[in-house]
């Protein structure tokens, strides 16, 4: 099958004002996924003294937001079905504000876990709904960097809450409290933009679904030809019985490729050791030499870094190739989770070897943050059909916080029962498995239309080998 071009854009990379607004909304949003669970790891330390917490308490405390994310992006996606993406991400902005001042001022432990069970629902519902949001509003041959906008922002949102926590000054209440205030933006700023074209279309409102398209589009785009793309692909599903909708048609064979790959990326992000390297990386390094003030500046380096890898991952993915980009990457996080694994087995794990165990942390962010990590959320926006598209990023979502708070709840015990540096050649093997799984079941997707993208699903055509320029 030939591959769709871009709908006769006369200027493929210009964002309009609109546009520009939409990439805003989804780099706040991303800000606060990222601020909202790195927060937490500086703060437990002053949480823990106010409340005199045990180990099992404020892993509780931690826990909360990854089970309030995954409620959150299974019922936001019942959600943007019924009411529309622009309706459930207004619903996302509410809960942030509220969960954000609920943790600020919670009397006891209990009622900040459960505060941040109520913040994680808006954290997963974020990640279920914006990605999807924007991938349908940009024009295909940018809708790799703008969906990366949210991926790119969590980094942001990593940094901030990193540097705070190293800072040892804020108030714990003050700095979870504050993220209210870009919560508050955000939603301003939602209210100003419309309802996805596709959606529309879905609902059988073609008339303002083209208007929407000439407000988002710059001038001298093929609207017409887009739309009746986007229609055409409606109508086959108008076709077909309503069980093929929704949550059921999840259970179409010819959907089943996009599910397998996309909730397999999904996990494999988290598989990867991103996790265990964020959360756990200031104990490892105090538990060998480090002071806790020089751990937590190695944490804002880890930071930094992924921040930096999300910027270059937002200027390259669209040119190199999403396929491509994570087979080169995957391989770097593999071999620096095996070199650091082995100076743990060695017992050379001491202060001698410090500068080269702090340059495997971040020869490992590097790599991981600028290929398997960019993939997450952007298969997602990308690779479901229509009619179950909100379904499918849904599971997605799901699988990616099920899968982090399993490894949330069991990494420290798994240290404890096999050591640190088998721990780090077991997550070595994990990254093996996904450069595997991306080179036998990722197509290269970049710059194919999600019409396009949902063709090759329906013609039994989403291997690789398929989607060969």
């Amino acid at each position: 099958m030939s591959q769709t071009k871009t709908h006769g854009e006369t200027r493929p990379g210009t964002l309009n004002g609109l546009m520009l607004m939409v990439a805003v909304v989804s780099a706040v949003s991303g800000l606060l996924y990222g601020y909202d669970t790195g927060i937490i790891s500086g703060a437990l330390l002053q949480i823990g003294k106010e409340f005199d917490t045990g180990h099992a308490m404020e892993q509780s405390i931690a826990a909360g937001i990854l089970l309030g994310a995954v409620i959150g992006a299974l019922t936001c996606s019942l959600l943007s079905e019924r009411w529309g993406r622009h309706k459930t991400i207004l619903l996302i902005c509410s809960v942030f504000i509220v969960g954000s001042l609920c943790c600020s001022i919670a009397p006891t432990a209990v009622l900040l876990a459960l505060s941040r069970v109520l913040l994680g629902f808006a954290v997963g519902g974020a990640t279920q709904t914006v990605p999807m949001y924007v991938a349908e509003m940009a024009p295909a041959g940018i809708r790799g960097r703008l969906v990366l906008c949210f991926q790119l922002a969590i980094g942001v949102g990593i940094v901030i809450s990193t540097v705070v926590g190293a800072s040892e000054k804020v108030d714990w209440r003050i700095s979870i409290g504050s993220a209210a205030v870009p919560a508050l933006v955000m939603l301003v700023l939602q209210l100003r933009l419309p309802e996805s074209p596709r959606w529309l279309v879905k609902q059988d409102r073609r008339d303002e679904a083209e208007q929407v398209l000439r407000r988002v589009r710059p001038d001298g785009f093929d609207i017409d030809q887009e739309l009746d793309e986007i229609v055409a692909v409606e109508e086959r599903k108008q076709e077909t019985r309503s069980s093929h909708r929704g949550w059921s048609g999840l259970r179409q064979p010819w959907v089943r490729p996009a599910l397998v790959v996309g909730c397999g990326i999904a996990a494999f992000t988290q598989l990867s050791g991103i996790e265990m390297i964020i959360y756990y990386a200031p104990t490892i390094l105090t538990d060998n030499g480090f002071s806790t003030s020089a751990a937590l500046r190695v944490s804002v380096a880890l930071g930094v870094t992924y921040l930096v890898m999300m910027i270059v991952g937002l200027v390259v993915v669209d040119k190199v190739g999403r396929r491509r980009l994570t087979l080169i990457m995957v391989p770097g996080a593999a071999i620096s989770l095996f070199a650091l694994g082995t100076f743990f087995v060695t017992d050379n794990a001491g202060k001698d070897n410090i500068p080269f165990l702090i340059a495997c942390l971040i020869v490992f962010m590097f790599f991981n943050a600028g290929g398997l990590q960019l993939m997450g959320w952007l298969t997602g926006s990308e690779i479901y059909p229509l009619a179950v598209r909100g379904a499918g990023t849904s599971v997605q979502s799901a699988t990616l916080w099920g899968t982090n708070l399993l490894i949330t709840l069991t990494l420290l015990t798994m240290i404890d029962l096999f050591g640190v540096g088998q721990v780090f050649w077991l997550y070595g093997l994990f990254n093996v498995a996904a450069w595997v799984f991306v080179w036998r079941l990722l197509p290269e997707l970049t710059g194919h239309s999600l019409e396009d993208i949902e063709q090759h699903l329906q013609d039994g055509e989403f291997r690789p080998k398929d989607f060969a320029s």
